[in-house]
C-alpha cells in the first residue's frame, strides 16, 4: 500500500484530479496482487454505486438546490437581518445566524459560503468591511451547515462506517449550535474593534420578528421533521432525502410559488453536476478501501496506538490533529472516504463512542475547506469577494480559533455530542 500512497500523492502534487488519483492508484495495488482476480476493481468500483444509504446523498443534494430556487433562502436572509441587525457588525451577525438556519437546507459549507458571499458581500463591502475580513466570516460560519443537519459528510462517514446516521445527525446540533456562538463572540469583538455598524439603529419590535419568523418557518422546521422521521423510524436515511425533495417541491409550488419551470431545471443541472463529482470520488474509493482492507492497515495502526496509549482522550487528539494537517492539503469529502474505514476500528478498539468521533472527525475535515493550500471554499470565497489568499488567512484567524475552540471543547466534553443522539435515540 506504501507505493498506492505515493502515487496517490505525486499525482496530487501533479495537479491531476482526485477520483482519477484514487482510481489510478487503486488499480496500481491490484496489478500488485496476482493472487486477486483484475475484474475485482470493475466489480468494486460498480458495488460502491450501489450501497442503498448512499442514496440520500443526491436525495439531499437535489432537495438543498430545490430550496435554494424557491425564495427560501431570500426569507431567511430576512429573518436573520431582523434578529441581529441592531448589533455592531450586523452583516457578519447576519452570515452566522444564515449559516445556521441553512444547515438544514444545503448540508454543503462550500455552497453556503459561496450564496452567502453573492448575497451579503457586496452589502458589506459598501459599508466598509474588508474583503478577507467579509470571507473569513462567510467561508467560516458555512462550517456550521456540516454540523446541523443533513450533513453530507456525516451520511458517508455513517455507511461507509456502518453507523447510525440519525445519530450522526442528531448529534451536530449542539457543535453547530456552539460553533454559531463562538463565531458571534469572535464578531462582536472584532466589529467592535473595527468600528462596523449595525444595519438598524435599534433593536427590531417583536412583531416584525415574529412575522419574519413564520414567513421562514418551512425552512427552519425542516431538520426537525428529518429528525422526527428518522426517530420514529418511519423513515431510513435515504426515505427521508427523497421526502426533503418532495417537501423542497411542495414549498415552492404551493406555499411560496417561486418554483419556477426554469429554476427546477437549474436545480436538477446542479445537482447532476454536484451527484457526478461526489459518485465518482466513492466509486473509485472503493479500489483504495479494499487494499487497506486487505492489508491490515485497521488492526496495525490500531495496535500502534494503543502502544503509543491507552488513553482514548490523547489518541483521539493525536488524530484529530492529524485530520487537521492532512485537511490543508487534501478535500474533506477524499479525507472521509479514505480514511473512515482506517480510524472506526482503531475508535472501537479504544472504545470511543463512533457518533461522537464521526461528528468531531467530519468538523476537523472540514475545516481543511478554509485551509491553504487545497481550501475550495476558501478559493470560492475569495474569488467572489476578490481579495487574495494572503488576505483571507490574515484577516480569518480569529474564526479559524472560533472554530478549533469548539472542536476542543467537544473532544475534552464528548457529552456535548453524544447528550442529544442519547435523548432522542436512546
Amino acid at each position: 500500500m506504501l507505493l498506492v500512497f505515493i502515487l496517490f500523492i505525486v499525482f496530487l502534487l501533479l495537479g491531476m484530479p482526485v477520483a482519477f488519483a484514487i482510481g489510478i492508484s487503486g488499480f496500481v495495488f491490484f496489478i500488485q496482487q496476482p493472487t486477486l482476480p483484475f475484474t475485482m476493481p470493475v466489480q468494486l468500483i460498480l458495488s460502491q454505486t450501489q450501497n442503498f444509504t448512499l442514496l440520500a446523498i443526491p436525495t439531499f443534494i437535489f432537495a438543498g438546490n430545490l430550496m435554494n430556487n424557491t425564495g427560501i433562502t431570500k426569507r431567511l436572509v430576512n429573518f436573520a437581518t431582523v434578529l441581529v441587525g441592531h448589533k455592531p457588525g450586523a452583516l457578519a451577525h447576519t452570515s452566522v445566524v444564515m449559516s445556521t438556519m441553512m444547515g438544514g437546507v444545503s448540508g454543503s459549507a462550500i455552497a453556503d459560503a459561496a450564496m452567502e458571499s453573492r448575497i451579503l458581500g457586496p452589502d458589506m463591502i459598501k459599508q466598509g468591511y474588508s474583503r478577507g475580513y467579509s470571507a473569513g466570516v462567510h467561508g467560516f460560519s458555512a462550517l456550521i451547515t456540516i454540523s446541523i443537519p443533513p450533513s453530507i459528510g456525516m451520511v458517508l462517514y455513517g455507511s461507509i462506517g456502518e453507523v447510525s446516521i440519525g445519530r450522526l445527525f442528531a448529534g451536530g446540533i449542539v457543535p453547530g449550535l456552539l460553533m454559531a456562538l463562538f463565531l458571534m463572540i469572535t464578531v462582536s469583538i472584532t466589529a467592535k474593534k473595527r468600528n462596523y455598524l449595525p444595519v438598524n439603529k435599534e433593536k427590531a419590535p417583536t412583531k416584525e420578528m415574529l412575522t419574519t419568523f413564520f414567513k421562514s418557518i418551512w425552512a427552519i422546521i425542516f431538520p426537525i421533521i428529518l429528525l422526527v422521521s428518522l426517530r420514529s423510524g418511519m423513515l431510513l436515511p435515504s426515505e427521508a432525502g427523497a421526502l426533503a425533495a418532495i417537501y423542497a417541491c411542495l414549498v415552492g409550488v404551493v406555499i411560496y410559488r417561486e418554483l419556477t419551470w426554469e429554476r427546477f431545471k437549474e436545480a436538477i443541472y446542479n445537482t447532476i453536476l454536484d451527484v457526478g463529482m461526489i459518485m465518482y470520488l466513492i466509486a473509485l474509493s472503493g479500489l483504495v478501501s479494499y487494499g487497506i482492507t486487505w492489508e491490515m492497515i485497521p488492526q496495525l495502526l490500531s495496535q500502534s496506538f494503543l502502544k503509543l496509549s491507552e488513553n482514548p482522550l490523547i489518541i483521539t487528539a493525536i488524530i484529530l490533529l492529524f485530520l487537521l494537517l492532512l485537511g490543508t492539503v487534501m478535500d474533506s469529502t477524499v479525507i472521509i472516504l479514505l480514511l473512515t474505514s482506517i480510524l472506526v476500528p482503531i475508535m472501537k478498539a479504544t472504545g470511543v463512542d463512533l457518533v461522537f468521533f464521526g461528528v468531531i472527525m467530519v468538523i476537523t475535515c472540514a475545516v481543511g475547506l478554509l485551509t491553504p493550500p487545497v481550501g475550495v471554499a476558501m478559493y470560492s470565497v475569495c474569488s467572489i469577494m476578490g481579495c487574495s489568499i494572503g488576505e483571507f488567512v490574515r484577516e480569518s484567524w480569529p474564526f479559524l480559533l472560533a472554530v478549533l475552540l469548539v472542536i476542543a471543547l467537544c473532544v475534552l466534553f464528548p457529552g456535548l455530542v453524544t447528550f442529544v443522539p442519547n435523548l432522542i435515540f436512546g
